[in-house]
């Protein structure tokens, strides 16, 4: 039985058709291997493994997002908010310097909300309570007016 099966494969190596098969197949993956080392083929995937950490998209999201809390409070009415940050995002490695263990976000600095319902003291009181508990940071941080007409 191992005599035929040497006596088939010996037939197929001695086709001159599957031998060019055989090494264009080859060729081929030496060439995909050698063309995956200079393309990041995970970019292809759709999803990157560690995104870049953005603090002008962070400080956008938490305007957004407060924004969004804010003109639901009674009496707001249409608001903007701006927020100031203090510093950039911190990574912190390990003493090897290549094993990021965690990112420190960046502190607020200050928040400015400026809307309808600014110069009511009860509209104030409800929206400044609503921004330092939900960015944990004291009152002295949070300025709120009125939207002028």
């Amino acid at each position: 039985m191992e005599e035929k099966t040497a006596g088939k494969l010996k037939k197929l190596i001695d086709n001159n058709k599957i031998r060019k098969v055989i090494i264009i197949s080859g060729i081929i993956g030496i060439a995909l291997i050698f063309i995956s080392s200079y393309v990041d083929l995970g970019s292809f995937s759709g999803k990157k493994e560690e995104e870049e950490f953005s603090v002008t998209t962070y400080s956008t999201q938490i305007e957004s997002d407060l924004q969004s809390v804010i003109t639901h409070i009674d009496g707001a009415g249409k608001t903007q908010v701006l927020l100031t940050m203090e510093n950039s995002v911190e990574y912190v490695y390990l003493d090897d310097s290549t094993t990021k263990t965690k990112e420190i976000e960046p502190l607020i600095r200050g928040v400015l909300v400026v809307c309808e319902g600014g110069d009511d003291p009860i509209v104030v009181e409800r929206i400044t309570e609503a921004v330092t508990k939900a960015l944990d940071i004291s009152t002295a941080k949070v300025c709120i007016t009125k939207l002028s007409e």
